[in-house]
């Protein structure tokens, strides 16, 4: 089963950034921005998350967190934060099994720029599947989605 809005929010547990573990229950009661991004330290995918992480006060008066999650490892996102400044944590898909229950993989087993918002009570409430993954949706938009739960 994929993720579909309206639909519950496939549940996931990954190690991240911070020393520890981040599962979609933890949530449970949060609006709950899951961004995937195909790689640390690309071009597109640090002007996302830098974007993501600059609005970060917004999403905060909000009560919502922000997660990023994609298949390279806890020393790359580990180095990727630390050096672009990204403020919230960072998530190994390393086997892409949470990415194939998102369906954000493409054709050939790559990432697609994807973002979905989770409401308090896990659901989808708002999915955005990349297909080129050269745009991202803008930090304003996913505000207002959360506004609007």
């Amino acid at each position: 089963m994929v993720a579909e809005i309206g639909g519950k929010a496939p549940k996931f547990s990954l190690n991240g950034t911070g020393g520890r573990s981040y599962s979609l229950d933890e949530y449970l009661g949060s609006p709950l921005v899951l961004a995937f991004y195909p790689e640390d330290f690309s071009p597109v995918c640090t002007a996302q998350l830098n974007a993501y992480s600059k609005a970060s006060p917004d999403f905060a008066t909000l009560e919502a967190v922000v997660l990023g999650i994609s298949p390279q490892s806890i020393e790359s996102h580990d180095a990727f934060a630390k050096r672009v400044g990204i403020t919230f944590p960072l998530l190994a898909d390393t086997d892409k099994g949470v990415a194939r229950s998102y369906g954000v993989l493409g054709p050939l087993g790559f990432y697609r720029r994807s973002v979905f918002v989770v409401d308090k009570e896990g659901f989808v409430r708002f999915a955005h599947r990349s297909r080129a993954g050269l745009t991202y949706r803008p930090s304003a938009q996913l505000i207002d989605v959360i506004r609007s739960l």
